[in-house]
């Protein structure tokens, strides 16, 4: 299993239940085709950095977990299909790099 780390954009018009209940739709996802979830952070409503679809923010959401390889592309597709989803990114992490989410995640548990 490989460790991935999504990070996606959902458009500021929606609602508090909507990006919960989309949020959810893609954890669900994940673990229905055997994703282990490391940890879910919600970076809230951020300024983007140039205008996508005509909006000038969204909501952030980073999803960190183990997974086989063949559910990224599934994952993709269906984040293109989704209406709510701005932009994505999932990258696989080496031993670096989720040593730095470690770090990350534990100093944000400190700022809570």
């Amino acid at each position: 299993m490989n460790h991935y780390e999504t990070v996606f954009i959902l458009n500021p018009v929606l609602s508090e239940d909507q990006i919960k209940e989309t949020v959810k739709k893609y954890e669900d996802f994940l673990v229905s085709r055997g994703a282990e979830m490391v940890a879910k952070e919600d970076w809230g409503l951020k300024k983007l950095a140039y205008p996508i679809q005509h909006k000038k923010s969204g909501f952030y959401h980073l999803f960190e977990f183990q997974a086989p390889g063949e559910v990224i592309n599934p994952l993709e597709v269906e984040f293109r299909r989704e209406e709510r989803m701005m932009r994505y990114l999932t990258v696989r992490l080496d031993k670096h790099a989720i040593a730095w989410a470690e770090k990350r995640r534990n100093r944000n548990k400190e700022k809570a």
